[in-house]
């Protein structure tokens, strides 16, 4: 299951980091700071290029959090495709990221995954990460995952 995504230092903005309070979700990975969004987090959040912005958005929807959105934190690429967000009003974005994380693997990112925004009953944006079925080497990579995310530009 795809579970999070790691973005270099250098590409926020220090006041998007002090606003969101971002700073305890910085890491070094040999000798590079990130910040690290993870599902697992208790506020689950996603970097995302939205309206021209950098913007810090709420990622997916939990259990008790929105009647109206799907409890999820993805969505299937053939949906967005069929319209199965239509009567959401969904904004198509990129969620910047320099590295992926899948079933306890990392692995690099070029140019970020695509997604897209919805607004839930209080107006308040949430961003859901864009899936597809893995690609065969994906799945080995991730040790099993079935889904992953659509990259911008890229196909692992």
């Amino acid at each position: 299951m795809f579970a999070g995504v790691a973005l270099a230092m250098s590409e926020l903005p220090v006041e998007l980091i002090d606003r969101h309070g971002l700073r305890r979700r910085i890491f070094d990975r040999g000798g590079e700071s990130e910040v690290q969004f993870l599902l697992a987090d208790a506020e689950r959040l996603l970097p995302v290029w939205h309206n021209g912005q950098l913007q810090i958005l709420r990622w997916g929807n939990r259990r008790g959090q929105s009647a109206r959105l799907p409890c999820t934190a993805w969505t299937q690429l053939e949906t967005v495709q069929n319209g199965g967000w239509g009567e959401h009003g969904v904004e198509p974005v990129i969620i910047p990221a320099t590295m992926g994380l899948d079933n306890g693997v990392w692995y690099r990112i070029r140019q970020g995954i695509h997604g897209l925004v919805v607004h839930d009953e209080r107006s308040c944006p949430r961003v859901y990460i864009i899936c597809e079925p893995s690609s065969h080497y994906y799945e080995v990579m991730t040790r099993g995952s079935r889904w992953m995310p659509v990259l911008i530009n890229e196909r692992i």
